[in-house]
């Protein structure tokens, strides 16, 4: 059974998913999250461990985590309870790499973003990969899957921003920036290959550029790294201008 929650399907089906590791099984213990389960290598030997575990050379320590109820969001009052008046967002359109959703979501971490949206087939934040990948953040940041085109129009609709990451957009260090203090903030992040989708697109209000500082470099930037930049900006405008 434990070995089948590498796989979304009985992931689904059990309502649990995988936390290994003496860091991350310690900090699922201290936060919302049930355990339901810890199972460490001194209890039941190499072997058995080695069975379980979903890393290579097995973990010394591996727990059975519920997933929490609320990681859907399917009412419109679900949204506006989530976005809750004001408040920095990361919006995630497709986003399909386990790295770049376990990073991002550390991102979000570092950054204190008050919450992570992602489109239905945006990778599974309970993919083992992904949960490795985030360093315990995802038991600090809360996160939803949503349909990130109605999470644009109520957004708005209570009075805020939605910015995405375009390759013509306007370069984000000259624009005027909202940050989320008085209303919710959104930001974009479209998949890995094919950037945000013209549905979603048609919905941002406020389209950013990266700008290249190398004429013929690197086509684009990594999602993560895209993130980080970003939010980086919005939180630095954010700051009392005497500690600029």
């Amino acid at each position: 059974m434990i070995r089948s929650l590498s796989d979304k399907k009985f992931r689904d089906r059990t309502g649990l998913f995988i936390v290994e590791g003496e860091k991350l099984v310690d900090e699922a213990g201290q936060s919302g999250f049930i355990v339901e389960k810890i199972y460490r290598r001194d209890d039941i030997g190499d072997a058995a461990m080695q069975r379980i575990s979903a890393t290579a050379s097995g973990s010394p320590v591996l727990a059975l985590v519920r997933k929490p109820l609320d990681i859907r969001l399917e009412t419109e009052d679900n949204y506006r309870d989530a976005l809750g008046g004001s408040g920095l967002f990361i919006a995630l359109d497709s986003i399909r790499d386990p790295g770049n959703l376990g990073t991002i979501l550390r991102i979000a971490d570092w950054f204190n973003v008050k919450a992570v949206f992602a489109s239905p087939d945006t990778v599974d934040i309970f993919n083992p990969k992904v949960v490795q990948a985030t360093m315990g953040a995802i038991f600090r940041v809360k996160f939803h899957y949503a349909s990130i085109s109605m999470l644009c129009d109520i957004a708005k609709d209570c009075g805020g921003e939605v910015y995405g990451t375009f390759l013509d957009g306007c370069n984000i260090y000259s624009q005027d920036l909202e940050c989320g203090d008085k209303r919710p903030s959104v930001i974009v992040i479209g998949n890995e290959s094919n950037g945000i989708s013209s549905e979603v697109g048609a919905k941002v209000s406020g389209r950013l550029l990266i700008p290249r500082f190398k004429e013929n470099g690197s086509e684009s930037l990594n999602a993560a790294i895209a993130t980080a930049i970003t939010v980086a900006e919005f939180r630095r405008r954010s700051l009392d201008p005497g500690l600029l």
